[in-house]
């Protein structure tokens, strides 16, 4: 049976794993384990990814993500080719690091993102790598002591996840603790990693009294949340795959972008690309950070450097063009330009 396609959007919650092949070591030593965090702070501070949570284990890692405009198949694609090649190069080997596809779940944030961070950052005590939560609370290679505020990273969202708990910061983190700490008793959970349905509804029993009392759910192994939930994940995401098309593939690069940028707005493509505050520019401008964030999957860095203007100016642009794209109907370069799918080869 064909495995499904993974289903991302902007703003979209998953947890990441990603095992060594044959479950082999990924990590030999902290060397690797710093190389691996150096890259995931390029990227993500790059992709305007922002991480919640994360876990490293020898054979393995754990990632809670929410996705910017840059597909999380771009970001970890980035990820984990940039590190294999690295790690073959230090440790004179050959052949794939990683086993064939990492995992991921997308998720139902309000009900699971608290769950996930302390499922994740207790890994390391679950796999013996500390003896307990002290040694936990200072273990560098989670986000555990990050939240704790025992050390820093730029990568890393704590503040959201602390305002859960407390405005203040300290007391954030003592409730914080206390959370993990209460999670410790309940080992390995399943059904945060699991698979479809029984996950989305909480374990079997559940899904046997639903049964029984001729409740329908709808359940997908790819989504952890309510029915509601993946039944909407699910119906976005066919709405997608109806369209099967990919800009690329039919010669849309960012030079024809700006010019139906340009031909939208009634502008000369260099007018879209120049500086200026005048609101003209700035509405072609921040539709054409959108599109090729969202559409190409070029990164924030390659625009800065495209568009002469800083990254946090590039993301600002490019959120403001998704407010313009979908007020204005056209949320995707397809269905502004239907004439693509012409030369879609199917």
């Amino acid at each position: 049976m064909p495995r499904k396609a993974r289903i991302d959007a902007p703003g979209a919650l998953h947890h990441i794993i990603i095992r060594g092949i044959e479950r082999k070591k990924i990590f030999q030593d902290d060397i690797d384990r710093e190389n691996f965090l150096s890259r995931l702070e390029d990227i993500f501070i790059d992709t305007n990814t922002y991480c919640f949570a994360w876990a490293l284990i020898p054979n393995h890692v754990h990632l809670l993500l929410r996705t910017g405009f840059v597909p999380l198949a771009t970001v970890m694609r980035r990820l984990l080719t940039g590190y294999a090649i690295s790690y073959n190069r230090r440790h004179r080997r050959h052949g794939q690091l990683f086993q064939n596809r990492y995992k991921s779940i997308l998720c139902q944030e309000d009900l699971y993102l608290l769950e996930l961070v302390r499922y994740i950052h207790l890994n390391p005590l679950r796999a013996n790598i500390v003896s307990g939560l002290r040694h936990l609370d200072d273990y560098p290679y989670s986000g555990h002591n990050i939240i704790l505020g025992k050390n820093k990273n730029d990568w890393q969202n704590v503040d959201y996840v602390l305002r859960f708990f407390a405005y203040k910061a300290s007391a954030a983190r003592q409730l914080y603790r206390a959370f993990v700490e209460k999670g410790i008793p309940e080992g390995r959970k399943p059904n945060l990693v699991g698979g479809g349905l029984i996950r989305s509804s909480g374990g079997w029993s559940t899904v046997k009294a639903l049964r029984k009392s001729q409740v329908r759910l709808k359940g997908d192994e790819r989504i952890l949340g309510d029915s509601d939930f993946v039944e909407k994940i699910l119906k976005d995401s066919q709405e997608k795959i109806d369209r099967r098309y990919s800009p690329e593939a039919v010669g849309y690069d960012f030079n024809r972008i700006v010019q139906r940028v340009a031909e939208l707005l009634g502008m000369r493509p260099e007018e879209v690309l120049a500086l200026g505050k005048h609101p003209q520019r700035v509405k072609a401008r921040s539709l054409l950070c959108y599109w090729a964030t969202r559409e190409l999957g070029m990164t924030m860095t390659e625009l800065a450097r495209k568009l002469g203007l800083s990254q946090p100016t590039v993301s600002i642009s490019a959120r403001r063009g998704e407010k313009i794209a979908i007020d204005s109907g056209f949320k995707s370069l397809i269905e502004h330009f239907p004439h693509l799918s012409q030369k879609i080869i199917w």
